[in-house]
């Protein structure tokens, strides 16, 4: 088992709020978390795709209520969304009896629906924490090419080669196309749905041009539109915006798109082992979503990320504004020797960052200019982590 850094996360809002909902993609190991979670209090699971489980809930009421001095585990929770009305009321009369925390947890494969399920009836209730695949502070120094090539869907990245990694992202991306993706209401031919996915992996960290993918996929910019909307919801697709900031200098205004695992974003376009991906066009840019997606992961509960670019062409692939006021800018490189340019040093005087970083491939860390650190990615992502995380503080007072 790889011991994941968001436990720990889960554990402090499990001692401060009734109820904690985890989201995240399928197969992300948000079920084995709860379950080890479990395992150390007295607790009950129910998976909500079960239709014995579902029938223990009838009557959801008398059926909690029996169990109100356990941790409840609700597997999928968004297959019954009328359930969480009946939290409510369940939550609410325990704070009377003295139960305050710690009683539900709810485990869900699309933010936004879930978000939008329990915002109607658990605001003040609740809190939410993303469980995403695997990342470098988890799985060691010496695997992160592996992660890289394989990404961090347990199953994918702990496959006995890089062949059964490739057998089980397809199945994935399969089950994705025909069973969820309908399950959540939206009638989206399965082909159409994997040419635009697809399209996205191609095209990893460009910029959004709705019109362009329309046109390929003979569909309008707002149907486009649609199938982005549902790809960043169930949390597969990552859509950075761009920094806004009052520099008087022409912004660019669209935002950029990443398939937010890189195993995906190789299972996608075919490429199987590590040859494949070095001789494929979108070799680098696969490495700077791998990259953006890990210090995203590793920030601090409120950061918030960007990208900047002017249309003179002053560009920082990553901005991190951190919960404390204070402002990172991070550049990525995939070589073993960054070089910086222009544009760089344009948006680094924009900016005017705290901190300037380099993200490149090898492992020594050093002044690759005055205020410009090279580091590896491993130990960017760790110097993020362990900052204090204010977000504790805000959900206290949304209580």
């Amino acid at each position: 088992m790889i011991p994941r850094s968001t436990r720990e996360v889960i554990d402090d809002r499990l001692a401060r709020f009734p109820a904690v909902a985890i989201v995240g993609p399928r197969q992300v190991g948000k079920t084995t978390l709860a379950m080890q979670i479990g395992d150390g209090r007295p607790s009950v699971y129910l998976d909500l795709e079960s239709p014995r489980d579902r029938a223990r809930l009838s009557d959801p009421e008398l059926y909690l209520s029996d169990h109100a001095d356990e941790l409840v585990i609700l597997d999928e929770i968004h297959r019954l969304p009328e359930l969480f009305q009946s939290l409510r009321g369940l939550i609410d009369q325990g704070r009377r009896e003295g139960r305050g925390n710690g009683r539900f947890l709810l485990l869900g494969s699309a933010s936004m629906d879930l978000l939008r399920q329990s915002g109607e009836s658990l605001a003040g209730r609740v809190a939410f924490v993303e469980l995403g695949p695997l990342n470098v502070t988890e799985i060691g120094r010496e695997s992160v090419d592996r992660l890289w090539l394989r990404g961090g869907f347990p199953e994918s990245f702990l496959a006995e080669d890089d062949r059964q990694s490739s057998v089980w992202l397809e199945s994935f991306i399969r089950t994705y196309l025909e069973r969820d993706i309908p399950q959540f209401g939206r009638r989206v031919p399965a082909e159409t749905m994997r040419r635009f996915w697809t399209m996205l992996a191609h095209a990893q960290g460009a910029r959004l041009n709705a019109q362009s993918l329309g046109t390929s996929l003979a569909v309008d910019g707002k149907t486009v539109a649609s199938y982005l909307d549902l790809l960043v919801d169930l949390l597969l697709v990552r859509r950075l915006e761009p920094l806004h900031v009052n520099v008087r200098k022409r912004l660019v205004k669209s935002p950029k798109t990443y398939v937010r695992d890189s195993g995906l974003v190789h299972g996608l376009l075919g490429l199987g082992d590590r040859e494949a991906l070095l001789g494929h066009p979108v070799a680098g840019m696969s490495w700077e979503g791998f990259a953006i997606e890990n210090l995203i992961a590793a920030a601090p509960h409120g950061t918030l990320p960007s990208f900047y670019r002017t249309s003179a062409g002053a560009e920082m692939d990553l901005v991190l504004d951190l919960p404390s006021g204070v402002r990172w800018a991070v550049e990525i490189k995939r070589g073993l020797a960054p070089k910086l340019g222009k544009g760089f040093h344009n948006a680094r005087g924009d900016l005017e960052p705290a901190r300037c970083f380099v993200v490149y491939s090898g492992e020594e860390r050093y002044q690759i200019a005055p205020g410009v650190e090279a580091i590896s990615l491993t130990d960017l992502a760790s110097q993020l982590a362990p900052f204090s995380d204010p977000q504790l503080d805000r959900d206290r007072d949304a209580s």
